[in-house]
């Protein structure tokens, strides 16, 4: 993986931490829309992971690939990704 590593594991980890505490706010039978509000803020830093592990795949993977001339799997793989997005 070519992303900032730090980077990565520092927002993985608090949206780790974000889905324990969602998940103690239901067995606490919490309000439903503050459980909702978490959810959302949980998915917004897995995004913001997700885009960095992408920029930092196509700053280096894709570019080299396209640089070799073999950029044909790297695009295949991008907009199968951006498929999977768009669902």
């Amino acid at each position: 993986m070519k992303a900032d590593r730090e980077k990565v594991t520092r927002l993985l980890k608090t949206a780790r931490g974000q889905l324990d505490g969602i998940l103690k706010m239901v067995d606490d039978d919490r309000y439903c829309i503050d459980i909702a509000n978490q959810i959302l803020a949980t998915e917004s830093i897995l995004h913001k992971v997700s885009r960095e592990v992408l920029r930092a795949h196509m700053q280096s993977c894709v570019r080299d690939a396209v640089s070799a001339g073999d950029d044909g799997d790297k695009i295949d793989e991008i907009l199968d990704l951006v498929d999977k997005i768009s669902r």
